[in-house]
């Protein structure tokens, strides 16, 4: 028997009109993500605009995307985003440094041996959302940790439902915000970040899939990458390498 993923990939409908969004973000819409199964295979691809209607999510459509986190190497703060309001889906809310999904429409994005598809992607974004060349963001540095399965709403229209990997990456960037995808971009510390958690509802808002990751594992993997500091001071999200089983989809839905 298929799995619900599958069948929903076959009867998945995509009736929606975007005309009153923004229109760049409408065009990046068509985009068409890699469809996976509950275990990450990929069955296929579909358009975005497909893979996050709540319509088609209930039904168990899945697709595959990545989050990135980018610590400073100096004082190991992590660099996080608040997404434009003119985004569709999860707009104005805080959120790790970059989230989105591999192409099928790129072959090198579809590469599964060593996660280097998602990491390829990964480049891409971080360049497309925050103009972080790709030149301080080199596929070998980033370090993958896990995948994790969830779904979640963000009204009643729109929603998520991904197997996404965890990609931590310790460098120095520059960055030159792209104002149609993000608003705003701040270095926190553990305890700034934590205050923020505090003030959510009066003055933050959370992605989901960020509030899930930091719940569960962001805050221990933190403590080991900066009790991993290298002789110069340093830390390095390639020693934590080995940290984690990432040979299995975590399932937190």
């Amino acid at each position: 028997m298929s799995s619900p993923a599958v069948q929903a990939a076959k009867a998945a409908l995509a009736s929606i009109d975007l005309s009153s969004y923004d229109p760049q973000q409408s065009r990046l819409m068509d985009e068409r993500c890699i469809l996976v199964d509950e275990e990450d295979n990929a069955i296929g691809a579909m358009d975005k605009k497909t893979c996050h209607l709540m319509e088609n999510i209930k039904k168990g459509l899945l697709h595959r995307a990545f989050s990135v986190f980018i610590f400073r190497p100096s004082d190991g703060k992590l660099l996080l985003q608040q997404r434009a309001s003119e985004k569709i889906t999860f707009p104005d809310m805080w959120t790790n440094t970059c989230c989105s999904h591999p192409l099928d429409d790129f072959e090198a994005e579809k590469v599964e041996e060593k996660q280097l598809g998602v990491k390829v992607a990964g480049s891409r974004k971080l360049e497309h959302e925050l103009g972080i060349p790709h030149s301080q963001t080199p596929i070998d540095s980033f370090q993958y940790l896990t995948r994790i399965h969830y779904l979640a709403p963000s009204d009643g229209k729109w929603g998520e439902h991904e197997i996404d990997y965890i990609l931590f990456l310790t460098a120095d960037v520059t960055v030159t915000p792209n104002l149609n995808e993000i608003q705003a971009y701040k270095y926190v510390d553990k305890e700034e970040l934590q205050t923020m958690f505090n003030d959510e509802g009066t003055r933050y808002s959370f992605t989901p899939w960020f509030k899930l990751i930091a719940r569960d594992f962001l805050f221990g993997w933190w403590d080991e990458l900066l009790k991993r500091k290298g002789t110069d001071g340093k830390v390095s999200a390639k020693r934590l390498a080995g940290l984690v089983d990432g040979s299995r989809v975590v399932k937190m839905v």
